[in-house]
């Protein structure tokens, strides 16, 4: 097995998500080497130029379109291809299109490499992270989604611009499936240590109930809003992307809402969702069981159910395991 190189990076996938997680890893300085894999050569060349010839105004990486055998030294193997959502379409609906699309890909990539982790993007990212998992006979600890990042930042987003404070500012979570029954966990959620409900008093906000009702429906539409209005969303997620990176590149130890596979806490086994877990080289070190009422943990359970049921609608071929090299 090639040892992997800590400073490279392999986007498999170049439409809008895998092209602005390029730019956005370009920008970091994270990695000396990005590898561009498309279906469409010519896409991930013509995306590899445009991308290189700002790297003057960059930090210096070589940047370029690959094959599957430019990712067998990548330490982290970015999942992005697939079909995209649809104007009113569920993430959950794109499962079979999205695990066909994984079922040829992920045979390529441990063909060639086997020490890397799996950073998986593509949605529905839930059940293509267990598909993943199941298909590429990775560690589970280096296969894992971007879940609910994104989601979380969104609610931090709308908390800090409902209080008047800096968003960084705000600690809560979204958890469960990256979709439609994701949970927003307010008895937890508190800014700058001091409890959410105290501070909107603290800020002149008393109908708490109402607004709590308002913003977790409107981080759950985020994304349909977004593809109504233009058709695709790409930045938010291409910055989930590099701050999941700057958590394994830097080995930070970061607490991030990464869809993992689940083994027990609150109750949840054998189904990969979002909670809170502790990121780092080795990928995912642990999961943390944070804070919850018992209606936050009853619709939990509820979103791992919704899960649950959509894996057993995939194709059997989607769920086994991949061949061995």
């Amino acid at each position: 097995m090639v040892e992997c190189n800590s400073r490279k990076a392999a986007i498999i996938g170049c439409g809008f998500v895998g092209a602005t997680s390029a730019f956005a890893l370009a920008e970091s300085g994270l990695f000396s080497e990005i590898v561009l894999l498309d279906k469409d050569r010519d896409r991930a060349e013509g995306e590899a130029l445009d991308l290189s010839h700002g790297l003057p105004f960059a930090k210096p990486v070589q940047i370029y379109a690959g094959h599957y055998e430019d990712v067998s030294d990548a330490a982290v193997l970015i999942l992005t291809a697939g079909a995209g959502q649809k104007p009113g379409e569920s993430r959950l609906s794109l499962a079979q299109r999205n695990a066909a699309v994984y079922r040829s890909i992920l045979p390529q990539i441990v063909q060639y490499n086997r020490g890397g982790i799996l950073l998986v993007v593509s949605n529905p990212v839930d059940l293509l992270t267990y598909a993943a998992f199941k298909r590429s006979g990775f560690p589970e600890n280096r296969v894992f989604g971007s879940g609910t990042v994104l989601d979380t930042a969104r609610l931090k987003y709308r908390l800090g611009e409902h209080l008047g404070v800096d968003s960084r500012s705000v600690h809560a979570f979204i958890v469960g499936e990256h979709g439609d029954s994701e949970i927003a966990v307010w008895s937890s959620a508190n800014v700058s240590g001091i409890p959410l409900a105290r501070f909107c008093e603290l800020r002149g906000f008393f109908n708490h109930a109402e607004m709590m009702h308002k913003i977790a429906r409107d981080v759950k539409d985020s994304a349909y809003t977004i593809i109504e209005k233009k058709h695709a969303t790409y930045y938010g997620i291409a910055m989930s992307v590099k701050r999941i990176c700057e958590a394994i590149v830097r080995d930070e130890k970061s607490i991030l809402p990464v869809t993992s596979l689940q083994h027990g806490v609150h109750g949840i086994e054998g189904v990969a969702l979002s909670m809170p877990a502790i990121i780092g080289r080795q990928g995912v070190e642990g999961v943390v069981p944070i804070a919850m009422n018992a209606s936050e943990e009853a619709a939990l359970r509820h979103s791992a159910q919704t899960l649950q049921n959509a894996l057993a609608r995939l194709e059997q071929d989607a769920l086994e395991p991949a061949p061995r090299f």
